[in-house]
């Protein structure tokens, strides 16, 4: 039968699938446009399938908060090439998947599966995409953060989409204000902890050994080794605790004295790169 070129149209606003994709699948479906989107359901369905087994390394990090501010969540998206991650279809698309998880606050990836996205469960809406798209698309991790009674979740995504924070903020303080400070140090410092006493102590205990030996190595006293490895672990902490660290936009003073000036404490932290 004839298909009008207005229909062909009207499916690929629809689906976001090519105009060509659009036209077969009316033919193949005479000209009935819910079997049409069956059609072309089925055509990403395969094209997911053909590309399951590809490395989707590239795509971007998402994050989202609640009106109020009390819960955020952070997502990675990816897709295999960057020129599909900057594409305004899988950026939107991402967003999606950050609100809807907000919204359900899901335990982990294998409940996330279920929730819904573009009106269908995470998992068909990520075989949709990829048959849209033609890469492969998928969710490697996320996290969500709930702020503690009178805390704010505060969300950054450094520019281009690659790396992005989400800071647990308490105090009397301007906490948007103070938590973008801090989410930005993170992103920028890569801290390991918010505070020390975050740090897991195995990795106390190694650098400790590490100050020791080098200390011992360099010919120092037995007496003092101890004294050494344990002023070269403050060292680490001052380079690899976020309180601690000088702050990025004022190395006068540290992250900490930045926070008490504001009358603002950090909770907690989540730092995503993307692939890392």
């Amino acid at each position: 039968m004839a298909i009008k070129a207005q229909d062909v149209k009207t499916l690929r606003e629809a689906t976001g699938v090519g105009m060509m994709d659009c036209k077969k699948a009316l033919v193949e479906a005479d000209g009935d446009f819910d079997k049409a989107i069956e059609i072309l359901r089925t055509k990403g369905e395969k094209v997911a399938a053909k590309r399951a087994d590809r490395d989707a390394s590239e795509g971007a990090i998402v994050t989202a908060t609640t009106d109020d501010g009390t819960t955020g969540v952070i997502v990675e998206v990816n897709s295999e090439t960057d020129f599909v991650a900057r594409n305004s279809d899988f950026t939107d698309f991402a967003q999606k998947i950050a609100d809807a998880l907000l919204a359900a606050r899901p335990a982990g990836i294998g409940e996330a599966q279920a929730v819904e996205v573009d009106g269908a469960p995470l998992a068909e809406a990520l075989i949709t995409m990829t048959g849209k798209i033609g890469e492969k698309i998928d969710v490697r991790r996320f996290e969500v953060v709930e702020a503690s009674e009178g805390g704010t979740v505060v969300d950054y995504v450094h520019a281009g989409a690659k790396l992005g924070v989400l800071v647990e903020m308490e105090g009397s303080g301007d906490l948007p204000a103070a938590g973008r400070d801090v989410a930005m140090q993170a992103a920028a410092m890569n801290p390991i902890a918010a505070t020390r006493a975050d740090v897991p102590q195995e990795t106390q205990d190694k650098e400790r050994e590490i100050g020791r030996e080098q200390a011992k190595a360099e010919g120092k006293p037995e007496q003092i080794l101890d004294k050494i490895a344990e002023g070269k672990l403050n060292r680490y902490f001052k380079d690899n605790v976020l309180v601690e660290q000088p702050f990025v936009k004022d190395s006068s003073m540290t992250v900490q004295q930045m926070l008490t000036k504001s009358d603002a404490d950090l909770r907690r932290f989540v730092r995503f790169a993307l692939g890392a």
